[in-house]
C-alpha cells in the first residue's frame, strides 16, 4: 500500500523497471506491427526521465503497462484489430500528458526505429 511520498516514488521506480524489459521485448517480437510505436517509445522515454514529475511517469507506466500485458479487451493476435485497445489507452494518456513529452524523447524514440528498421 502507498501511505507516503517515499512509497509512491519506489513503486514508480518498480513499476519503470519491469515496465523497461516487457516493453523492448514486445516491441521486438512485433517490428512494424505496432503502427503507433513511435509514441510509445516517446512515452516510454519521458517516463524514464528523471526530470518527469512522478504522476506524469505514472501515467505513462500505467499505459504501459496496459500495452505489454498479455491479456487485454481485445487480443493482440486478431487481425487488423488487436492493438486498437492498447492504441486507445496509450494515446489517451500521451495526449494527457503531451506537454510533458519533449523533443528530445521522440528523437531518441526516432533513433530507436530508425536502428531497428
Amino acid at each position: 500500500m502507498i501511505r507516503t511520498a517515499h512509497d509512491f516514488a519506489a513503486r514508480i521506480a518498480a513499476d519503470e523497471a519491469g515496465v523497461g524489459a516487457r516493453f523492448f521485448a514486445k516491441l521486438r517480437r512485433v517490428p512494424g506491427v505496432v503502427p503507433f510505436a513511435g509514441e510509445a517509445l516517446a512515452a516510454f522515454y519521458c517516463a524514464t526521465d528523471r526530470a518527469t514529475p512522478a504522476w506524469v511517469k505514472a501515467t505513462l507506466l500505467g499505459a504501459l503497462a496496459y500495452f505489454i500485458a498479455p491479456a487485454d479487451s481485445i487480443p493482440d493476435f486478431i487481425a487488423a484489430l488487436g492493438y486498437t485497445d492498447d492504441a486507445a489507452v496509450l494515446l489517451g494518456a500521451v495526449k494527457a500528458v503531451s506537454s510533458h513529452i519533449r523533443p528530445e524523447h521522440r528523437a531518441r524514440a526516432e533513433a530507436f526505429l530508425a536502428d531497428a528498421g
